[in-house]
């Protein structure tokens, strides 16, 4: 199925033999199963200053930058277009919940994909909307035999976060100027994906979230999987 996929999106930019260089992963829900936490850091923050958020709504704009986010909601809410310093400031907020509560644990299986795309000479990207600098320090403790610092592009890396282009664009330059089609992006909520294909980079979608697979189908992935493990699988037999 995934050779299949591949082979479509060769044929729809007119290319020939697929050999990526590079794979982007997001961070949040790819690589670690944090959503459950940030969802209730939104929300208890953001009740805070006014402003109501579900889960869903955590889920739904999972991938953009934080002071994004929080400044969309509160157009959409208060009918204010508060400063980029102020939604810092909210955001600070997040930050400090999700930081007192439990460390998100790996998600099964994507050590393994590391291994195997080292194996065969991928480089191993991570492209995040946050810029939380503990979270950036723990993937280079997590990950440090793959991942260097040079490879990761966070929140202050651009000036337009997912579902623009511009973060896995970005992703692209500090992977070595690749070109879209030599790389691949996995990402697990409908903004990434977006985002990802919208750079023209074949998408893989890792639905580890409560949204179904047609959010991410209709945001442009490519295949669709339900766990890094299912993933591991595919590139595989790919190889």
């Amino acid at each position: 199925m995934l050779k299949e996929k591949i082979n479509l999106y060769l044929e729809k930019h007119g290319l020939g033999h697929f050999c990526p260089k590079a794979v982007l992963f997001d961070m949040d829900g790819v690589l670690y199963d944090s959503m459950p936490h940030h969802a209730i850091a939104w929300q208890e923050s953001m009740a805070r200053f006014g402003i109501t958020m579900t889960a869903q709504d955590a889920y739904a704009t999972e991938g953009a930058r934080g002071i994004d986010t929080i400044r969309h909601f509160v157009k959409l809410q208060k009918g204010e277009d508060i400063s980029l310093a102020d939604a810092q400031t909210m955001y600070d907020v997040k930050t400090h919940i999700f930081h007192t509560m439990p460390e998100a644990p790996i998600f099964d299986g994507v050590l393994d994909v590391m291994e195997l795309l080292a194996h065969h000479d991928i480089t191993i990207n991570v492209v995040t909307g946050s810029g939380q600098r503990p979270l950036i320090d723990r993937l280079l403790r997590d990950f440090g035999r793959f991942l260097s610092k040079e490879h990761i592009v966070t929140a202050y890396d651009v000036d337009r976060g997912k579902p623009y282009p511009d973060p896995y664009l970005m992703g692209l330059r500090k992977a070595g100027d690749l070109l879209p089609w030599e790389a691949m992006v996995v990402e697990n909520a409908p903004l990434g994906v977006q985002s990802g294909a919208s750079a023209d980079i074949f998408t893989i979608g890792v639905n580890s979230g409560p949204l179904p697979d047609q959010v991410l189908y209709d945001a442009g992935a490519h295949i669709v999987y339900q766990k890094m493990t299912e993933l591991r699988v595919a590139l595989n037999d790919l190889f």
